[in-house]
């Protein structure tokens, strides 16, 4: 697989998986993060200049690797709103929601919600373990925590037909095979489109606290 190489190719990408509409409105994502992260650092100011790239194509992968858009969708630890923000945004027929705890987080992210008119999607302004329990569609994680210790707060959200997308970076394999022998069978790695490095946990089924 090829990695998407820069910002005209990232745009490319994301439009080869979404509307017209959808795309305006990534446009707007854009531009409100960028003058957000003016006033609180939402994502580095190095990744500023290759937003889509980074962040937004970067999240938008996550859509080839779930089995279909399974709703309700659960992002832990949405921050700046990646990937849980462009789901919504691509997908407005799919519920999606925003797990985040930190207070100026939590505000940007209902500023966003509310700018892009994202109907589908709902902040949860609390701590994981707060969060009343649900089926989950799809779960997604960002930069939220270990592997091992991601599926101890997330496993009772999960069924056997729910789908898990982890973007991991480059310690994604290595997290995987950190997990119990006889569980991370449940678990593969895909390569990311956006960075030759880094990979994405996927994996499909239930995951409990008990073997």
């Amino acid at each position: 697989m090829t990695a998407i190489a820069d910002e005209s190719e990232a745009r490319a990408y994301v439009a080869s998986l979404c509307d017209g509409i959808a795309m305006d409105r990534l446009a707007k994502l854009s531009d409100l993060l960028i003058a957000e992260n003016a006033s609180q650092n939402l994502v580095a100011r190095a990744t500023i200049p290759i937003v889509w790239q980074r962040h937004i194509a970067d999240s938008a992968q996550l859509l080839e690797l779930v089995t279909a858009t399974q709703a309700p969708w659960l992002d832990l630890g949405s921050g700046a709103g990646f990937p849980g923000l462009v789901i919504a945004a691509m997908r407005p027929n799919l519920e999606v929601i925003l797990v985040e705890s930190r207070k100026r987080r939590v505000d940007w992210l209902e500023r966003a919600r509310e700018g892009l008119a994202l109907e589908n999607c709902r902040v949860a302004g609390c701590r994981l373990e707060e969060v009343e329990r649900f089926d989950a569609g799809t779960i997604s994680a960002r930069a939220f925590a270990p592997l091992d210790r991601l599926l101890a707060l997330a496993g009772r959200f999960s069924t056997k037909t729910t789908d898990w997308v982890l973007p991991k970076g480059r310690s994604a394999a290595q997290e995987v095979h950190g997990l119990p022998k006889n569980r991370r069978k449940m678990f593969h790695v895909e390569q990311s489109r956006t960075d030759p490095d880094a990979g994405v946990v996927v994996g499909r089924g239930q995951w409990s606290a008990k073997p």
